[in-house]
């Protein structure tokens, strides 16, 4: 008997790892918390709520458009419950210190979106194929860009913001 894995089953391990690492990021953390920036860094450095916020915007916006549906942030009323005075499709990409700064939320706000964006993202993968991984998306983000392509660049740019928010969380010690 052998086990297979598929990459369908490894893209889901990989997207549940981000879920659970923006949860632990977030557990616990005040508003205030995750809207502190780093001493030292002229503000140049992004809080942990728009680290996370920011990370899941990407994520849904691209497979949305990747897979031709509608984003949770709007079809599940998230953008209404956050009350972010940004545009709706805002995800994050290129905000100046002002806008970054516009991004205060709650702690349960961001798990629950994550949540959501998650669930959304699983159902997507659970059937993906081979096939589905080399086909060429629109050229929206670029001539000859697969799924797959699209789909690995969409965990990578998840990680390393986990990463960048975890890393804020160890240095402000919570």
């Amino acid at each position: 008997m052998t086990n297979t894995l598929t990459a369908a089953d490894l893209l889901t391990d990989h997207f549940g790892r981000v879920d659970e690492l923006v949860h632990e990021i977030v557990d616990g953390l005040t508003e205030d918390d995750l809207a502190r920036r780093p001493d030292g860094a002229d503000g140049a450095a992004n809080p942990i709520g728009w680290l996370v916020w920011h990370l899941l915007r990407v994520q849904d916006d691209h497979l949305a458009e990747a897979f031709g549906t509608g984003q949770v942030w709007i079809d599940e009323g998230w953008v209404e419950r956050f009350g972010l005075a940004l545009d709706p499709h805002e995800t994050g990409y290129q905000h100046t210190r002002e806008q970054v700064d516009a991004v205060r939320t709650s702690a349960e706000l961001l798990s629950g979106y994550g949540a959501a964006v998650h669930a959304r993202t699983v159902s997507h993968m659970v059937s993906i194929t081979e096939a589905d991984l080399a086909r060429v998306l629109p050229p929206t983000y670029g001539e000859g860009v697969t799924l797959g392509a699209r789909l690995v660049s969409v965990l990578g740019d998840d990680l390393q913001h986990a990463g960048q928010a975890a890393y804020l969380r160890g240095l402000f010690g919570r």
